[in-house]
């Protein structure tokens, strides 16, 4: 199972402003364990809303909307993905992650990501089910999404 692991943004990540060497050094050594342990597939901070961009739709059409955004707590500043054998491991994970200073309230969100070998072979048309696999080996993917 895959689960995405998503840092919130708050006023520090909008602003642009790094974090400490001594908190940076923390990331490093729980990236290192996911590595360790084979379960991490990727992870990376991002750049504040002022760098990306929305898409808005309405009738039937999309508009963009540059960034920056206001709604700050609506903003993630980073994730990670991992693969693991159940949603409660994906949660001890998250609960490892090393707690930015000063922060309170939500900070992170866990998501099972939809892989459509989660779907059972009699529920997807089998031309679907090709599709699906054809783009995974087009992409260097094994049947996990890995």
């Amino acid at each position: 199972m895959k689960f995405m692991i998503v840092g919130k943004g708050n006023a520090d990540t909008e602003a642009g402003v790094l974090p400490s060497q001594e908190y940076i050094g923390q990331m490093h050594a729980y990236n290192d364990s996911l590595a360790k342990a084979g379960v991490m597939l990727a992870g990376e901070g991002l750049y504040p809303s002022s760098h990306g961009a929305q898409i808005a739709y309405s009738g039937g059409k999309a508009t963009v909307i540059d960034g920056p955004f206001t709604e700050a707590k609506e903003l993630i500043a980073g994730f990670w993905l991992i693969q693991v054998k159940s949603r409660e491991e994906a949660i001890e994970w998250a609960l490892r992650l090393p707690v930015p200073p000063g922060e309170e309230g939500v900070g992170l969100h866990v998501w099972q990501v939809f892989d459509a070998s989660d779907v059972p072979d009699d529920s997807m048309p089998p031309e679907a089910r090709e599709y699906e696999e054809a783009l995974r080996e087009r992409l260097g993917m094994d049947d996990h999404g890995a």
